[in-house]
Order: structure tokens, then C-alpha cells, then sequence
């Protein structure tokens, strides 16, 4: 079986997010079970110059946008067996950042184009073209516009993978003539029109041979109003077609076993090592060592829909009557950044705020703390709690999304369950979640028991490529 896995950005080429580390695995996972799969994005100024160095150009050509032409160029790279190809145009894609430039519309109209134009070029006829989030989503309708009546690709078969309902790619809509170069027709009928503006989502949803989300939850989310982000009846409408297949993370590069960062390695037999993990980490941040002070983490954008609200709201009332330690990482909001420096200044000796963003740190804080909590607004799979999973650190979460589908309540009757869940958006609800957790930290027999439920909890990409296969063969098969 052949695919070709589209997306915007890949790590460790390019990283503003979840898709690039599900970019950057999945494909790998795919690859060790069999499957012939290649990845494409587009050639980005910022790809550290190791990488640029080493690609081998494959074509130099050009390319129409609209009523013009425009240079477009091939490379390739091989990384861990998996094949990268990368879409060149500097004018496009040598800037310093990846988005939100006044003619992303036009950009990634033109890296879709690309994707399918360069396939002859690539000498890959893929079975199943697997396209991620609204950068891409143009592929799908290009493919169903543009290249119908070559039996070449009139038997290629399409998934949509949406990573982010929150951010669909919506554009004025005189792109439509001027930028994609199509009939207002595709316009009127609805098939892009969103509000009278263009919505490159909008198009890959109605234009795709399957969907999936990155959560079972998630795919149900999407689906109702308030998480549907005015899409939720086209979904509806497309729910046969829909599924959720949750994200794993990348088993080699997170694991204490080996993790060159943390400052002790261990295993699920030798889960009392984190302790040293915790003093090590509570000297590095200046709090007092202690280590049987229940050590609690956030690892996260510092914004609202990761539930910071909630825990502006609660977090001095935890802190005055609890005995606890707190350690925050992560940059976002000027007003929650401040929120958090103010209170790393009235608990000195219980709270370490980090307002920017390490990998060592944050490898240090899943491996030093105790509990990690997260309790999102909405989160439609979530890595963080994947993370603390793998390291025995044990997760408080909301009820949502991927947190439903990962994180599950403890029982202490049945010993079942790997952490901590609230349901409601509601601070006091978070409060008493995270008092359950601390109720049980004291018993070492009942804490070691969670977290050796959370460490043998697999959250890896080889079950979730296994879906996907499933799905690419379906889809193949009809």
C-alpha cells in the first residue's frame, strides 16, 4: 500500500504544533508495519540548515496560480527509513515564521497544487493521499477539479485529517478567481463559501474520501454546535464518513529509560527513581527538596482554552490550605503570564513559574513531578497527558476530547484507571478532581499502583497506525 502523508510542517523539520510531531511519527510507525509511505510539505526557510544541506533537488519547473506562473521545485530527504519530499518557492516559503502572513491563502493554494502536480515528478502513484488540517485541505478539491479524466489519479482515495477545528483557513473570497483559480461556481453551490468568505477546511471536509479527527471524543465533539465551530452540520452530514483515531506519541523519543534530559532514568520497576527526578528538579528550580511533598506540574500554552481560567480561579485556595508544590511551564496570554508570575511571587517556596519553553525542562518536570494537571476547555487529543502517561506521572484532567479517551478515573475498589477526571468546565470541580489525587498520594501502595497503570497504558503510534491501515484499506477496497 502507498500514501502520501500531506502536511504543513513535520518535526524535525518544522514545529508550531501537535501536527508536527504526528507528522514526524506516524509516517515512522506506518513505515515498521509495512506500508510504503512518503510525506510532503513545503520547503520552509526556517528547516535548520543540516537537513537543507543534505536534500537532493529532484525537478525544477513551474507551476500556475490562477492567471500566472510561478517556479516551483522538488527536493527529498530520507529520515528513519520514511521519505520527505519538500515543495520549494522562497518567495512562499523562506520567511521567518510558517503562518499568518497576509497571503498564506495563496501559499498553501499553491502547496496543494504542488502536492499533485509533482507526483509524476516524484514517480509515487499513492493508493491514498492523506491530507492534514486547512493548509492542505485544497488538495482534496484539486484533486476532484483538476485531475479527473487521468486514470492516474482518478483512483486515488482521500483523507482529511482535522487536527484543530478552531482554525479552518478562511480567506476573502476574491481569492476564489485570483488565487485558486476556479469557477464561482465551487463558490455558490457552498462547496467553499463560509459566511461569504473562502474556507480551504470547509473544502477538504465536503471533498475528501474519509474523515478523521485525532480523538473517538472529538469526532462526537465536532459534531454538536458548541465544538463544531459553525461546521458542525456539515460534519453531521459527513458522520458515516467521520472517525476518531486518537494521536500517540513517539515511544523512542519519549522514555525514561533513555531520556538524555532527565536526571535520572527509570522503568516501571523502578518507578522510586522519579523521587530523585523530583529533588534534582526542585533544586534546579529553587524550591525546597522535599520528597514527599506532592509535586503538581503544568506543561502548557499559557491560554484559555487550556483551562487557565480555572485555575487562576482556584490555584491560591489549593495552595493555602494544601501542602504542595507547584511548577509551571510555558509561554501565551500577557494575562495569564503575569497571573502566574504573581503567584510564584506570594509562594516563593511552593510555586516555580517558567514563562518560556524548554524540551529539557519540560522531559525534567513529566519526569520529577506527580501529578500533571490539564484541565482544558476543549482539547481534541492532547499531548501532554500522552507524556506524563509514559512517566508515571499522574494526569487531572476535564473530561474532553482525547482526555476522555486516554485518561480514565481511578477505582480504588477495582484498582482500575491510570488518573484523575472532572467533568463540568468549573473550577471548583477541578479542585475537588485534584484533592482525589492528593487524598491518594500519601498511600504509597495506592499511588505506586496508578502509576503503574499509567506507565503500562499505551498510548504509542502503533495501535493508532494500525487504525489508519484499517481505514486506508477500506477505502482502497471499495
Amino acid at each position: 500500500m502507498k500514501i502520501l502523508y500531506v502536511a504543513a510542517e513535520a518535526v524535525p523539520f518544522a514545529k508550531t504544533g501537535g501536527l508536527a510531531d504526528v507528522a514526524g511519527s506516524l509516517p515512522k510507525a506506518l513505515k515498521a508495519d509495512g506500508v510504503d509511505v512518503r510525506v510532503i510539505m513545503p520547503k520552509f526557510g526556517k528547516i535548520p540548515e543540516a537537513y537543507r544541506n543534505a536534500m537532493e533537488h529532484v525537478y525544477d519547473g513551474e507551476l500556475s496560480v490562477a492567471w500566472r506562473k510561478k517556479y516551483v521545485g522538488l527536493d527529498k530527504y530520507e529520515l528513519d527509513g520514511v521519505t520527505y519530499y519538500f515543495v520549494d518557492n522562497e518567495e512562499y516559503f523562506n520567511r521567518e515564521g510558517f503562518y499568518g502572513y497576509d497571503d498564506d491563502a495563496e501559499r498553501f493554494s499553491f502547496f496543494s497544487r504542488a502536492v499533485l502536480d509533482l507526483l509524476p515528478e516524484m514517480d509515487f502513484w499513492p493508493d491514498v493521499i492523506h491530507t492534514n488540517d486547512w493548509h492542505a485541505g485544497l488538495v482534496n478539491v484539486f484533486l476532484k477539479l483538476e485531475h479527473m479524466g487521468d486514470a492516474r489519479y482518478e483512483r486515488i482515495k482521500t483523507v482529511y485529517t482535522i487536527h484543530n477545528l478552531k482554525y479552518q483557513g478562511v480567506f476573502p473570497k476574491d481569492v476564489m478567481p485570483d488565487v485558486l483559480g476556479l469557477d464561482w461556481k465551487y463558490f455558490n453551490n457552498g462547496d467553499l463559501e463560509f459566511y461569504d468568505a473562502v474556507n480551504f477546511m470547509k473544502g477538504g471536509i465536503i471533498y475528501a474520501d474519509a474523515i478523521t479527527t485525532v480523538s473517538k471524543t472529538y469526532a462526537k465533539e465536532i459534531q454538536y454546535p458548541y465544538f463544531g465551530e459553525h461546521l458542525d452540520g456539515l460534519l453531521r452530514s459527513r458522520e458515516q464518513d467521520l472517525s476518531g483515531i486518537v494521536n500517540g506519541i513517539d515511544y523512542d523519543v519519549y522514555n525514561p529509560r533513555t531520556d538524555k534530559y532527565i536526571f535520572e532514568t527509570y522503568d516501571e520497576g523502578s518507578l522510586d527513581r522519579k523521587l530523585d527526578n523530583k529533588t534534582e528538579l526542585q533544586k534546579s528550580l529553587g524550591l525546597p527538596e522535599r520528597r514527599k511533598v506532592p509535586l503538581i506540574a503544568i506543561v502548557s500554552r499559557l491560554v484559555e482554552p487550556k483551562g487557565m481560567d480555572l485555575v487562576v480561579r482556584m490555584m491560591d485556595e489549593i495552595l493555602q490550605h494544601e501542602d504542595i508544590q507547584l511548577v509551571v511551564l510555558g509561554t501565551g496570554e500577557k494575562r495569564y503570564e503575569d497571573w502566574f508570575k504573581g503567584l510564584a511571587w506570594r509562594y516563593p517556596k511552593k510555586v516555580s513559574v517558567n514563562i518560556y519553553f524548554s524540551n529539557e525542562l519540560a522531559q525534567r518536570i513529566y519526569a520529577g513531578a506527580d501529578i500533571f494537571l490539564m484541565p482544558s476547555n476543549y482539547e481534541p487529543c492532547g499531548i501532554g497527558q500522552l507524556i506524563a502517561l509514559r512517566y508515571g506521572t499522574i494526569p487531572v484532567v476535564r473530561q474532553t476530547g482525547g482526555l476522555k479517551d486516554t485518561v480514565q478515573q481511578y477505582n480504588k475498589y477495582t484498582q482500575e484507571g491510570n488518573g484523575f477526571v472532572f467533568n463540568n468546565y468549573n473550577a471548583h470541580e477541578m479542585m475537588y478532581a485534584l484533592k482525589r489525587a492528593l487524598s491518594f498520594y500519601g498511600n504509597y501502595e495506592i499511588w505506586h499502583k496508578i502509576q503503574l497503570n499509567a506507565v503500562q497504558s499505551d498510548f504509542s503510534w502503533k495501535r493508532s497506525a494500525k487504525e489508519y491501515e484499517a481505514l486506508y484499506k477500506r477505502l482502497t477496497a471499495k
